[in-house]
């Protein structure tokens, strides 16, 4: 009809649908700028300052856990603020503190009374002002558990709650004295294994006080497991035993104990684990073996096995995992590449995630792997 009005209600209801379909998308999924890429660092090569860019926060590993306070001598403090130092290349890089580690002892003994978390807390969050740090990063491995040979208790999973809300409040208090607090506040972590080594954390108690978990989503096989195996992988492979461990198994666990999506964050490996006298069945998938070999670095797997001296390298789809099998020597390597943290990166974005962290820095010095992560998480 000529001067109806019709066709420009009709371009209203258009734009008006497309704007609420925009804001529905922008509300239910995150920013990429929110996505963390973490890095765990035991120091720092200069060939690798062009990588910093990529970097959101490295933690540094470790501080030592002496008479129940942590600590750290001239060496690490050194490393440090070698680490700190870098915030002229990225002035966006934060820098924590992490305590702790596989072996390390002295978290039952400290978390199990009031004065040893007062100890640890404050000594914790003094050190983190005192070196210009951002944040503290707790690696006890693992509460309630002793495999590693430390001590343990029954009593570790309550006490570990108590033990972080002393370190959160100790944060805080020295982080007001140095102007940090809002969205500047000293960060608080942890370091979390899943399936039977999640059983010490209260994990819906503790949520509130992290600002994130970083989940060691890596080495569900090595040495003390019965097969080979994916040790990074994202999914089970078809040949994986029920209870074979993976990174979606992992987030789903930590999510059904009340931990929410954006506080995770998933474990990326940037070494390979090996394999001997592996039973060839499956190209040696989950398969018994007759020794572990041990640990294969990024820059070793790439120059010595990936396509080298018989090894030849596998991609599992179901998975989202590669792996290497040399059929002359029996032999067998789990690892993390380009294409695996692609799958992750991937995963972190349709889960809402938090981001990805790695073990470590100096692992991967040509930053491939990093690239990888940072690519599929951009900013």
């Amino acid at each position: 009809m000529r001067g109806s009005r019709l066709p420009f209600l009709l371009q209203a209801a258009v734009l008006l649908a497309a704007g609420l379909l925009a804001a529905c998308t922008a509300n239910t999924r995150p920013a990429p700028a929110d996505y963390r890429v973490i890095g765990y660092a035991t120091g720092w090569n200069a060939a690798q300052d062009g990588q910093v860019r990529q970097i959101d926060t490295l933690i540094f590993a470790f501080a030592r856990l002496v008479d129940g306070r942590v600590v750290l001598d001239e060496a690490g403090a050194g490393k440090l603020r070698r680490l700190i130092a870098l915030k002229a290349v990225n002035p966006r890089l934060k820098v924590a503190i992490s305590v702790g580690g596989w072996g390390v002892g002295g978290f039952s003994e400290a978390a199990g009374s009031a004065e040893g978390r007062r100890r640890f807390a404050d000594s914790a969050a003094e050190l983190v002002a005192a070196q210009g740090a951002d944040g503290f990063d707790v690696d006890w491995e693992y509460p309630g558990h002793g495999e590693s040979g430390i001590r343990s208790s029954p009593q570790d999973r309550a006490n570990f709650t108590l033990l972080l809300q002393a370190v959160r409040a100790s944060l805080d208090r020295v982080g007001a004295l140095h102007a940090r607090s809002g969205a500047g506040r000293y960060t608080l972590s942890i370091a979390a294994a899943d399936g039977p080594f999640a059983s010490g954390i209260d994990i819906a108690a503790v949520a509130p006080l992290l600002d994130w978990f970083n989940l060691m989503t890596y080495d569900f096989v090595n040495g003390m497991t019965p097969t080979t195996g994916h040790h990074t992988g994202l999914h089970p492979a078809a040949s994986a035993p029920a209870d074979a461990r993976t990174v979606d198994r992992a987030v789903r666990q930590f999510l059904a104990a009340g931990a929410p999506a954006r506080k995770l964050v998933i474990g990326a490996a940037f070494y390979g684990r090996e394999f001997a006298d592996v039973q060839p069945v499956g190209h040696g998938l989950y398969q018994r073996y007759g020794k572990y070999q041990g640990e294969h670095l990024w820059p070793q797997l790439k120059a010595d096995f990936i396509g080298k001296q018989g090894y030849v390298r596998y991609w599992d789809a179901d998975a989202q995992a590669p792996w290497l099998w040399n059929a002359q020597t029996r032999r067998f390597i789990s690892y993390d590449d380009p294409q695996s943290l692609a799958a992750k990166a991937a995963y972190v974005r349709a889960q809402r995630l938090g981001g990805i962290m790695y073990w470590e820095q100096s692992q991967d010095p040509q930053g491939e792997l990093l690239h990888a992560i940072r690519q599929g998480l951009p900013r």
